[in-house]
């Protein structure tokens, strides 16, 4: 105890009777309360007289106080503290001398910006204090202070309405603005409902159920439902809520957030409905293509029928002209039956060149695995037997195996070899080369057919694969213009496509892609 007197001189005894020494003997109080160990003790401790009077402090008191030893000494206590605090320890002194009680309360110290806890203990015949500085727990009481007021301000000014109710009892607890004017509901009014008193009659015993079952709020998690919710007029309105769990004022909560969707729902319904009628007409628009392309094929088919009787007597007329009537026909008379006979095989050509392409779609098969380079010798034999005084040197790969419908793949290849086989028709060297080489995607093939015939414009290239289009006259290269046409067609049914490159003069080269033609080849 001397230790701890001598923080206020060793003369202070005997200057003021009762601060720990009387008679030259020590006061029992401080060793009743064990004081000699928190000499050192990281809390400030002062005993004060049942008067109030500061009998003993220990250093950390003296630092956490700003006085030194001999300022402390016969003060009473709340003149030792800052003036602005001096009530406080007034009415917490008075507490504890009430109701025999401790009390507590924490105090900012401005001078060095920090707070302080000061808790006063009775013990008679005074007081103790203890002095404890909370700085780092104050500052972050604040923060969670500001924090939880600022979350507040965001609830309250957030446009979309929102509440808060408390989940085991369903009582709304907090409600924003513009809930309020959402469900026109009084504030004060507000917060003495139930959260099932904003759903329609049942369904938000439905709507806690969920969430009870778990399909609801989860942990940290928000939940999304559509809903009805209904107003104080009796309005019920489509919303869709987001839900999940928050702690509000330090209790467990669900919070919930609504957006009004009931224009966005009509107006899908709107949307759906225009894109039924859509497909409902798209459907109608697409059977009477159907049917009119089958009334096309019909008719061109019955056409062809009715033709090719009088073609074949017009030619057939025309070759006993040719042949019996010879000598008894003049230059000019020999020159119009050979007219007459080119002009009946061109129209028989144009008729089985039109049947080919409206029939196509009935003509698809099965794909197929199977080899060109015989179809394509078939093809080549026929071609020289209708021009044998012709000499045109062909190339094949050893190989054109592909996987494809057959039956239109031969019509594709006759039309490419045979506009090939017309457009060298003035080249007294001609050849034609058939191929194969990969695409630009796996699984792809390309058929290539190349010649050096007469080749084409190129600013005209984007009509060579359009029915009855012709880059070049009649009297130079005869034709009808449909056998690219077939080829383009061709090549859509294989979900491909065509196109052509030409050298000008040197040739021209034509490439039918199809894209799965080399799965199983």
């Amino acid at each position: 105890m001397s230790r701890f007197l001598n923080l206020f001189g060793v003369k202070l005894a005997d200057k003021m009777p009762g601060l720990g020494v009387q008679n030259g003997s020590r006061s029992s109080a401080p060793a009743e309360l064990g004081w000699g160990p928190l000499e050192q003790s990281g809390d400030g401790m002062v005993l004060l007289d049942e008067r109030g009077r500061i009998t003993e402090a220990n250093p950390r008191a003296l630092e956490l106080l700003h006085c030194a030893q001999p300022a402390l000494a016969g003060l009473d206590f709340w003149e030792a503290v800052p003036e602005d605090i001096t009530e406080q320890h007034q009415s917490a002194t008075g507490q504890a001398l009430t109701f025999a009680a401790r009390h507590a309360f924490v105090a900012h110290d401005k001078f060095e910006d920090k707070w302080v806890r000061y808790a006063f203990t009775r013990q008679p015949p005074g007081y103790v204090v203890s002095l404890r500085d909370v700085s780092s727990t104050q500052r972050l009481l604040d923060v969670l202070e500001d924090s939880e007021r600022y979350n507040q301000l965001i609830f309250e000014a957030n446009p979309n309405p929102m509440w808060i109710f408390d989940d085991s009892s369903t009582r709304i607890l907090a409600v924003n603005q513009a809930a309020v004017e959402f469900y026109g509901i009084a504030r004060k009014k507000f917060l003495t409902l139930g959260m099932d008193a904003l759903f329609p009659e049942g369904e938000g015993a439905g709507w806690l159920s969920s969430l009870a079952s778990g399909k609801g709020v989860g942990e940290g998690l928000l939940a999304l439902r559509l809903c009805k919710q209904q107003k104080a007029d009796g309005q019920q309105v489509l919303v869709e809520l987001a839900c999940g769990p928050v702690s509000w004022n330090g209790q467990q909560a669900v919070f919930v957030s609504l957006a009004d969707v009931s224009q966005r729902h009509l107006a899908d319904g709107a949307l759906r409905r225009a894109n039924a009628e859509l497909e409902q007409e798209l459907a109608g628009c697409q059977s009477e293509l159907e049917k009119t392309r089958r009334d096309v094929a019909a008719f061109t088919r019955a056409v062809s029928h009715d033709l090719q009787g009088p073609l074949h007597a017009v030619n057939g007329f025309a070759k006993v002209l040719a042949k019996n009537y010879s000598t008894a026909l003049d230059a000019s008379g020999l020159h119009y039956v050979s007219r007459i006979q080119a002009s009946t095989r061109q129209m028989a050509k144009l008729v089985d060149d039109l049947r080919t392409l409206v029939q196509l779609p009935e003509l698809s098969g099965n794909p197929e695995k199977f080899d060109l380079v015989p179809i394509c010798r078939a093809l080549v034999d026929d071609l020289r037997k209708r021009a044998p005084d012709r000499s045109v040197a062909i190339e094949m790969d050893a190989s054109l195996l592909l996987v494809g419908d057959k039956g239109l793949l031969t019509t594709a290849l006759a039309c490419l070899l045979e506009n090939a086989w017309k457009f060298t028709s003035k080249k007294a060297e001609a050849w034609i080369k058939v191929g194969l080489m990969p695409g630009a995607t796996p699984g792809e093939l390309v058929l290539l057919v190349s010649d050096n015939g007469a080749g084409f414009d190129t600013a005209y290239s984007s009509k060579l694969f359009t029915p009855f289009q012709r880059l070049h006259s009649s009297a130079e290269f005869p034709g009808n213009g449909l056998g690219l046409a077939i080829v383009k067609r061709v090549a859509a049914r294989h979900g491909g496509n065509v196109w052509a490159e030409t050298t000008g003069q040197a040739g021209a080269s034509f490439y039918l892609a199809l894209p799965h033609a080399a799965q199983a080849a």
